[in-house]
Formats: structure tokens, C-alpha cells, sequence
């Protein structure tokens, strides 16, 4: 499997029966294909939508039902439509169990960049401070390097997307966890070693005795 893969089978073991989930653009949106046997969530869209569903087969799309990101979405039967307003409403509520975003950058202190880099043009930053903020739990799902370097850095150097410290970065290499001591390695990928993930990682990482590998959904 690719790398995007990789990581969407991990995060879909994430998310608990009966949760509400917003999932990102891209590669976060990957997860709704693995999600294990048994497991029902709720995904809410922040532009307005509990029940996001896969697409139709072609020839029924509903061209009014979009994500935030403007691609085409199904709708799961008993679907609940409503405005931004109370969507929005949700997130900062605290209503949201589980949100996955991409990222640009996270930093020693478990902060997030993800939403601009200087001198690109780019429609806003959308619902991610809110979801971030709001949110119980907060996943980043993204490749560990960009071009070679490292997006795990030991501070930031694009503008931060929230104050608000995340709950986990799943990469395709590791699964490391932002604590109050620094950024623990929890999980290593199939055939990956520490040396690699530290080879690839700016930031300090603490590095348990013992490090299972990664486990996957089907």
C-alpha cells in the first residue's frame, strides 16, 4: 500500500463507535474507506452536513452536495442538513469527538501548522482554528517530510493554525504523541526503523524501550 494508505489504516482505528467525526480535505477524508466491521460514526461536514456518505454512482450526484472543499458527497439515509452557523456551533461546542486534519508543520509543543504558507494565495483558513480549538481530539494525517525536510520541527516557522496543543500525528513512518514531556514515538510503521524516524524528524522525540508496530484496519 502507498504511503496515504498506510496512514488512513491507522487513524480508522481511531475512531469509536457513535462518534462524531469531521474529517479535512485530501488525505484525511481517505479514512471513511477503512473504517473497521461494526464501527458506525456520524461525519459532519463544517459547511453544514451530519451523514456524509460516499459518492453515488455516477450519474447521481447531487451537485448542491459538497464539502468544504468543494468535492462532490453522498449522504447517508436520515442525513441532517443545516447552515454553517450551527455547524460551527458544533465545533466550538465541544460537540465533535474526533477531528483529522493535514498538516504543513507541528512543532516540540504538539502545535499545528496547516493552513498557509507566505506569499501563496489560498481562500482562508476555513474551520481549521475552530476545529482545532473545539474539537476533544485533534489527529494530524501527513507524510513526515515535504521535499526532503522535515515537517516535525522543533518550532514552527509557518503561522500556527491554533494555541491549542493536537492529540496525535499519524505519519508513514510513525505514530507519535504530543505530551506534556515532548513528542513520544508510539507506533513505528511495518519495516521502519527508529533510526528513520529520527533521521527524518527535526524535533526531539522521546523514544519509549519498547515500540510496537503500527497496527492497521483491513
Amino acid at each position: 500500500m502507498d504511503a496515504k494508505e498506510l496512514i488512513a489504516r491507522r487513524i480508522a482505528l481511531e475512531l469509536k463507535d457513535g462518534d462524531l467525526v469531521n474529517l479535512g480535505i485530501g488525505l484525511p477524508a481517505m479514512v471513511t474507506h477503512y473504517l473497521p466491521p461494526g464501527v458506525d460514526v456520524f461525519f459532519q461536514l463544517e459547511n453544514g452536513l451530519i451523514g456524509l456518505a460516499a459518492l453515488p454512482h455516477p450519474g447521481l450526484e447531487n451537485y448542491f452536495l459538497g464539502d468544504a472543499g468543494g468535492a462532490l458527497v453522498g449522504a447517508v439515509p436520515g442525513a441532517c442538513a443545516f447552515d454553517s452557523a450551527f455547524s460551527f456551533g458544533l465545533i466550538r461546542g465541544g460537540h465533535v469527538d474526533l477531528t483529522v486534519l493535514g498538516g504543513l508543520e507541528v512543532d516540540e509543543r504538539g502545535l499545528l501548522a496547516n493552513w498557509v504558507v507566505p506569499g501563496k494565495m489560498v481562500p482562508g483558513m476555513g474551520g481549521a482554528m475552530d476545529l482545532v480549538t473545539g474539537c476533544k481530539r485533534v489527529i494530524v494525517a501527513m507524510i513526515h517530510t515535504a521535499k526532503g525536510k522535515p515537517k516535525i520541527l522543533k518550532q514552527c516557522t509557518l503561522p500556527l493554525t491554533s494555541a491549542r496543543r493536537i492529540s496525535l500525528i499519524v505519519t508513514e513512518l510513525a505514530v507519535i504523541e504530543p505530551t506534556d514531556e515532548g513528542l513520544a514515538v508510539r507506533e513505528l510503521a511495518p519495516g521502519v526503523t527508529v533510526e528513520q524516524v529520527i533521521a527524518a524528524t527535526d524535533a526531539k522525540l522521546i523514544i519509549p524501550s519498547e515500540i510496537p508496530e503500527m497496527k492497521l484496519a483491513a
